[in-house]
């Protein structure tokens, strides 16, 4: 018998989710020796969250840029600055700034 169409939309979806987790795995150990292919991986899990609609967790989303793609690392990527109620991130490759709410 084969499966519903929901199912398989649901498996399909925690697959992606699976190598999406992967991909920025492999980006964080990729980084020192070669940046450019982490940036790489970065765009590509972005880019697999967004053809099968699952959302990248929130610790994950904060380490790419959104106009670039490029892997954020703090201190050699992206430079991180509190202020007042933000965190504010910025890409040092494109010089977006990225801000993040927060509590003191």
């Amino acid at each position: 018998m084969s499966r519903s169409r929901k199912q398989q939309k649901s498996l399909i979806k925690e697959m992606a989710a699976q190598r999406i987790r992967r991909l920025f795995e492999l980006a964080e150990a990729e980084f020192e020796t070669h940046p450019e292919r982490s940036s790489r991986y970065a765009a590509l899990a972005r880019r697999m969250g967004m053809r099968h609609r699952v959302r990248l967790p929130r610790d994950l989303r904060q380490k790419v840029c959104r106009s670039c793609d490029s892997y954020l690392v703090p201190g050699s990527t992206s430079r991180v600055r509190l202020q007042k109620n933000n965190v504010c991130i910025t890409c040092l490759k494109c010089g977006r700034i990225m801000r993040y709410p927060y509590k003191r």
